[in-house]
């Protein structure tokens, strides 16, 4: 598994869509959907910061580590 991205879970408990979120933190809501689905290979600190910030949330609400079993 992983890293397990739980972005879309901290946008339904903020009320906010993915358009807005994207709008909010200057980036394509195509990239941010690649980000939400667990597609992307890597995520710029500046991003993650921008996320946390604007969703009121610590890196660990949207990022998870699961040991392969």
């Amino acid at each position: 598994m992983g890293i397990i991205v739980n972005l879309d879970v901290m946008m339904a408990k903020r009320k906010i869509s993915l358009g807005e979120l994207a709008e909010r933190i200057d980036i394509t809501p195509a990239n941010l959907s690649i980000l939400k689905t667990g597609k992307a290979k890597a995520i710029r600190f500046s991003t993650l910061e921008a996320i946390c910030e604007e969703l009121d949330c610590q890196p660990a609400d949207i990022l998870e580590y699961k040991k392969d079993e």
